[in-house]
């Protein structure tokens, strides 16, 4: 049974924000809407998003207490990337990751993942991930290559 249910069994007063339509919308926060549909790990740092700029809700920078409603354009800067979404509907708890497609439409252009998934490579030319500080070996094979002598190739 849902809570408005609930609520109107008891005779509690009903949130003005539950519309009592056949699907159930509300008015919900950008950062927390942000944290139900999975773009964000915690509220916090979805909030902490909205604060620094990088959330804009129909092209306007938004802060994190800006109210979300459906058919809104949201654009949020992630990992160097503007990801581009469209609300279709406010979910009332966080959802799970099968079903946050029912809550947003993804528009975000596939230039826009191609120039993130160069911005990786680049990344891990420079040093493979996790293999972490130079060994003093490397680092002088590294400055004799950089003066333009050859490594040695003793192990």
């Amino acid at each position: 049974m849902h809570s408005f249910l609930k609520a109107a069994r008891y005779n509690f007063p009903l949130l003005l924000s539950v519309s009592l339509t056949k699907n159930f919308s509300y008015i919900m926060r950008i950062d927390k809407y942000l944290w139900h549909i999975r773009y964000f790990k915690t509220r916090s740092i979805a909030s902490t998003a909205c604060k620094k700029g990088q959330v804009k809700i129909n092209d306007q920078v938004a802060k994190p207490s800006r109210e979300v409603f459906n058919l809104d354009k949201i654009i949020v800067r992630k990992n160097q990337i503007d990801l581009q979404l469209t609300v279709l509907d406010i979910p009332a708890n966080r959802v799970g990751a099968k079903l946050v497609d029912m809550y947003r439409k993804d528009t975000t252009p596939k230039e826009a993942y191609e120039h993130g998934e160069l911005l990786k490579k680049a990344k891990e030319h420079y040093r493979k991930q996790g293999t972490g500080r130079p060994t003093k070996k490397d680092r002088r094979d590294i400055e004799g290559y950089l003066d333009g002598e050859l490594p040695s190739n003793t192990p």
